[in-house]
């Protein structure tokens, strides 16, 4: 195995529903790496208060999404799965942080200017200090690798600037993390508009399919999928968006190549292909949905996991915080 002995960190906020975009992209890795890497896999619910939240709901999503990695296919017993407001050395090494990160960085970073844009009426530090906290998060697991899209590329940036501008400071202390690119088995687009990719905070929820939608609703969004006028079905992301999404969609969730698809649904109208993408996706979200609702009844048993994984995930983030605190000089009681 590659990535033998290396600690991997990842993580995702419980804010909105995922999508079949999200689980083709990180989740399906995810389950991947954890037979590779010692996995650090955390639900972001502190990265998610930098939008207002609403506690009952966060709480609920929080079980939901944990509940769903497990359905999917995380091994509680392979990875460390945890609650990252559980674990306060998130918080504490943040600060820490903050002192080695300037202010033009954080003007700098795109995807504070485009959640500022998106939340005018609460443009609130966090949210500005979103990539330190970003930071900490790997640095605190000495995390060798991360996997990233490549709308995260500057927030790794950061994170391997602040380390390298700590190590520099004082001695080698964090281990500057490596990027991975996570290729989804398919790039997944809007199916109202699939020049943008398929999003969980899409403005339209029509054009997302999200794992939690019902067989119904699934048949309902496809069919309303955009395609064209020449109703051929046919692979040319250049001149068919819309049906070559369909068909990669179909691809990746039937086991089949694009050209096999292609040539099933040669001659065939495009509603029958969209009823039939559905209808696939659709058999494939039903056993995760089932299990993930038979595990939300078994709260004592998500707690009993998160439990463990916080343990793991603190015992980790102990050492490092306490080796970064002796290194900068703050008086520690011995107990």
């Amino acid at each position: 195995m590659d990535g033998e002995n290396k600690n991997l960190y990842s993580a995702v906020q419980p804010t909105n529903n995922l999508t079949i975009g999200n689980y083709l992209g990180a989740i399906k890795n995810w389950v991947r790496l954890q037979n590779d890497y010692n996995c650090f896999y955390a639900i972001a619910n502190m990265h998610a208060i930098t939008v207002r939240q609403n506690p009952a709901e966060l709480r609920q999503r929080t079980l939901a999404l944990a509940a769903l990695f497990i359905a999917c296919g995380i091994d509680p017993e392979k990875c460390a799965l945890y609650v990252q407001s559980t674990v306060p050395a998130h918080a504490e090494l943040c600060w820490v942080l903050n002192t080695f990160t300037y202010v033009g960085e954080m003007n700098r970073m795109t995807q504070f200017k485009d959640k500022s844009a998106k939340h005018a009426d609460n443009i609130n530090m966090g949210l500005m200090d979103y990539p330190v906290l970003m930071a900490a998060d790997i640095l605190l697991f000495q995390a060798a690798v991360v996997p990233i899209g490549k709308d995260q590329t500057q927030h790794l940036e950061i994170a391997r600037d602040i380390a390298q501008r700590f190590n520099n400071a004082y001695s080698p202390t964090f281990t500057v993390p490596e990027g991975v690119y996570l290729k989804a088995a398919a790039n997944i687009s809007d199916l109202l508009n699939p020049d943008k990719k398929m999003s969980k905070s899409a403005e339209n929820p029509n054009g997302s399919i999200f794992l939690s939608d019902d067989r119904d609703t699934v048949i309902r969004k496809f069919k309303r999928a955009v395609t064209d006028s020449d109703g051929v079905v046919r692979y040319d992301p250049e001149k068919k968006p819309g049906v070559s999404n369909l068909l990669s969609i179909y691809s990746v969730f039937s086991d089949k190549s694009v050209a096999d698809a292609e040539k099933e649904f040669c001659g065939r109208g495009y509603g029958e292909f969209k009823l039939a993408v559905a209808e696939t996706v659709a058999d494939k979200l039903a056993p995760i949905q089932a299990e993930q609702a038979r595990l939300l009844k078994d709260k004592e048993y998500l707690d009993g996991v998160l439990l463990s994984g916080k343990n793991r995930a603190e015992y980790a983030a102990k050492k490092t915080l306490n080796k970064v605190y002796k290194k900068i000089g703050f008086y520690q009681i011995q107990s």
